[in-house]
């Protein structure tokens, strides 16, 4: 009720609903938040009813006709979750239905608590649910087989008004229905204009992937961090031709990029404009090594990193130079009572530069620091973190995975440690020094032809 009553006093742009169960004591709880309505779930299928509820069909119907006019007459907006309404009998469904529209409900919503529709009878159940009902009716999809977006689009496609969706598919198990999914699949699939900010979705993911600490699977659709990223040599040679030819949809579109990755799949074409954002333009003899190097790293089961590309190239073509970045010194102290905090001393382009920070635990605020120190020398912005421990026990190796940006470029990198703030330093600078690398203009070969080591 408190998380509620905070959504709803954020003056949001959205009528605020509260989930509540079909008692009048729920419904209470929903008017002390200050919602503007109820998501009343109510179950519907004989099994939650006799097992879960231990009622009868009767005493759910009677609770559904209080419970609504109930919340109606204290001025709810009300919409009627028939809960398992995939697996409850057809006529006492539009019976509980019929029994919430004559007690004044504003919307009724089917949902497949456990997932179990598929496209064809999701069409077929609101098709026959739209010739019986004339309130809005919306669909609530759970992912338990992996068709909650495609049953969701059969069911708006049948005549449902509402569809229920989670940034990411979060929810229950499987999850829910994905929000991004769905919204793409309907602007580009179906040529819908919807009135949905696209540009934003893949920073939304991003954003409650951190503050929920559920990780976007990486081939997810739309938001995963490969939904744009291209390593097969067939593929990247044709998109480098035309993106269209690999993609179904701009990356721009939901606010993502299109990166083209290194790895055992990769064809020269990838590899070539790997270097060539970096400024580098091997000689043939030079390029076939770094070819041959990052496929075999690759074909090790290594996760080609762009710092490691970058690291290969400098060594086969000779070239010598330090590290735009390089960390001088770092302190940090964190604890349960203790505010975590950290400073760096950054070599920063051979200056030195401080940064101090606080943070969520030591490696937020090391990170926070970092990125203090060279604000103002380059707009760098850390865009996905992962950690996983990669041995057993209390001294097992860390491994940090950054992806970070600057501009319309991302790279990616990783650090290996034991400390795991040592871990993630050597990371986010290893991604920093790839960002910041550019040898355009440096001779004819970039920097090969004058950086030669003797």
């Amino acid at each position: 009720m408190e998380s509620v009553s905070l959504i709803a006093k954020q003056g949001l742009r959205a009528q605020v609903f509260s989930a509540a169960r079909g008692t009048i004591g729920d419904i209470d709880a929903v008017l002390k938040s200050g919602a503007a309505g109820v998501s009343m779930i109510v179950p519907t299928s004989d099994l939650h009813i006799e097992v879960k509820l231990r009622k009868t069909r009767e005493q759910v119907l009677k609770a559904t006709e209080d419970c609504v006019r109930y919340a109606k007459d204290h001025g709810l907006a009300v919409e009627f979750l028939a809960e398992d309404a995939t697996r409850s009998d057809f006529d006492f469904l539009t019976r509980a239905f019929q029994t919430a529209i004559n007690a004044g409900v504003d919307r009724l919503i089917v949902c497949d608590t456990v997932g179990i529709l598929t496209p064809e009878r999701s069409s077929e159940l609101f098709s026959k649910l739209r010739e019986k009902i004339n309130v809005p009716i919306g669909v609530h999809c759970h992912n338990d087989f992996g068709m909650a977006v495609a049953n969701t689009v059969a069911a708006l496609g049948a005549g449902a008004d509402e569809a229920h969706a989670t940034i990411n598919g979060l929810g229950e198990r499987a999850g829910n229905a994905s929000l991004e999914e769905i919204v793409v699949t309907l602007k580009a699939l179906y040529k819908l204009d919807l009135k949905i900010k696209t540009e934003l979705l893949y920073g939304t993911s991003q954003l409650v992937s951190r503050l929920t600490g559920v990780y976007v699977q990486p081939n997810k659709a739309i938001v995963g961090e490969n939904a744009f990223t291209h390593e097969s040599g067939i593929h990247t040679q044709g998109l480098l031709s035309n993106p269209l030819t690999y993609e179904p949809i701009a990356p721009e579109l939901v606010g993502s990029k299109r990166r083209i990755s290194a790895g055992k799949h990769s064809g020269s074409h990838a590899i070539r404009a790997d270097l060539a954002n970096m400024g580098l333009s091997p000689s043939e003899v030079q390029f076939k090594e770094i070819f041959q190097r990052i496929k075999e790293l690759g074909d090790k089961g290594k996760t080609v990193m762009d710092a490691d590309v970058l690291a290969i190239a400098e060594n086969v073509m000779g070239l010598s130079r330090a590290k735009p970045i390089q960390l001088e010194e770092m302190a940090y102290v964190g604890g349960d009572k203790v505010t975590s905090t950290a400073s760096v001393r950054l070599k920063v382009n051979e200056k030195s530069v401080w940064g101090s920070a606080v943070g969520v635990g030591p490696v937020d605020a090391a990170i926070n620091a970092v990125k203090n120190a060279i604000a103002e020398v380059e707009p760098i912005t850390l865009e996905q973190y992962n950690v996983k421990a990669i041995t057993g026990g209390t001294d097992a190796m860390v491994e940090v995975v950054v992806r970070m940006r600057k501009g319309d470029r991302t790279v990616t990198a990783m650090g290996v440690r034991e400390d795991i703030v040592k871990a993630s330093m050597e990371a986010v600078l290893s991604g920093m020094n790839v960002l910041m690398t550019d040898y355009n203009g440096k001779g004819k070969n970039g920097a090969a032809s004058a950086q030669k080591k003797p």
